[in-house]
């Protein structure tokens, strides 16, 4: 049962890869990433992938390759959601993406990965490719989901940009569906922000 799971998951990233070498030359974007303009889609693909990378290059190094296969996963689940617009930017966060993912199961499955890497057109072989590393650019949020509760009951979330101050939180909350169906017209009595972490209207 194990290696017919290990077998299903390797049929996956097989396929994906693929797919993706039907648009030809796709890996030679990966190194322009950075200077590409990204949708919002694309931003958090790369935010996941690069909070996924920072946890598999930790257990490498611990030598927990069960939470490796597990993050590898993680990897190609996104990359399966992510639906790209067919811009630059766009592909060019595929490609980085999927180069992760090959190279972070390259040590446990170096045929599989050194074929799809060397038929997508990434530069040099894989064997002296460097080991990802984790872009602090990708971890950084445009926006964060802040949880909100009424009467400390919890309601909803609200999603703010990443660098708002509490004005703006507290306009976001109120303006919420969530607020204006609870309060019923009421007026707020106090709004309390935690930091990163929610919002609680008092009413």
């Amino acid at each position: 049962a194990a290696v017919e799971g290990s077998y299903r998951f390797l049929r996956r990233v097989w396929a994906f890869g693929v797919k993706l070498s039907a648009t030809g030359g796709l890996g030679a974007l990966a190194a322009s990433v950075s200077g590409q303009a990204l949708s919002k889609p694309a931003k958090a693909l790369r935010l996941e992938i690069h909070t996924v990378l920072k946890q598999v290059d930790y257990d490498y190094q611990r030598m927990q390759y069960n939470t490796v296969v597990s993050g590898a996963m993680k990897m190609l689940n996104a990359l399966e959601d992510f639906k790209p617009d067919g811009s630059t930017g766009d592909n060019a966060a595929l490609a980085e993406s999927f180069g992760i993912l090959l190279r972070a199961i390259y040590p446990a499955t170096p045929h599989i990965a050194h074929t799809l890497w060397r038929d997508l057109g990434y530069v040099g072989e894989l064997l002296d490719a460097p080991w990802p590393e984790a872009d602090p650019a990708a971890l950084q949020r445009d926006e964060i989901e802040l949880m909100l509760q009424i009467n400390g009951k919890l309601r909803g979330s609200v999603t703010v940009p990443a660098g708002a101050d509490k004005a703006a939180i507290e306009a976001a909350a109120l303006a919420s569906e969530a607020f204006i169906k609870q309060a019923a017209g009421a007026a707020p009595k106090k709004v309390v922000v935690v930091p990163g972490r929610l919002v609680n209207v008092v009413i």
